[in-house]
């Protein structure tokens, strides 16, 4: 493939991934969601997991730690998640959702799947698994190779 069209294709998936966010992040503003893109992405790896620590958290959603401790802080304030004193290391904590944080996860999923399915129209199921093997493509090509932040 020529540096061109490398360059071409590079572009097309930046500009494609800060379109869906910033829908995303637009729907969530004008729906009322209460919560941003982004701590939607912690209150919904916090459903799917029982028990995590701010690192396994961080490693899920791609934010550094400040950035989460923010994200996290806000998300406590509103009553959505809490910090528990971890069992085995008393110097950190290990954060799940209260009922709450459960009630808004539940309110939001149908919301959520609208936004995606807007995004995702006029695509087959062989669309799908075109797309999904070339990003597992890109990500595995990828993968091991340590990224500054």
């Amino acid at each position: 493939m020529t540096q061109e069209l490398f360059a071409r294709y590079s572009f097309l998936l930046d500009r494609t991934a800060r379109k869906v966010k910033q829908y995303a992040q637009h729907q969530f503003k004008t729906g009322e969601f209460d919560v941003t893109v982004d701590q939607w992405l912690v209150l919904k790896n916090l459903s799917e997991n029982e028990l995590l620590s701010q690192t396994e958290l961080a490693n899920l959603v791609f934010k550094d730690h400040p950035t989460l401790t923010r994200i996290i802080d806000l998300l406590c304030k509103k009553g959505y998640v809490e910090r528990i004193p971890h069992p085995q290391d008393r110097r950190s904590f290990q954060l799940h959702l209260t009922n709450s944080g459960l009630e808004k996860v539940g309110e939001l999923k149908p919301k959520i799947l609208e936004i995606r399915e807007k995004a995702w129209e006029n695509l087959t199921p062989k669309d799908f698994e075109e797309f999904k093997r070339i990003l597992d493509t890109i990500y595995k090509n990828l993968d091991g190779h340590p990224i500054e932040e």
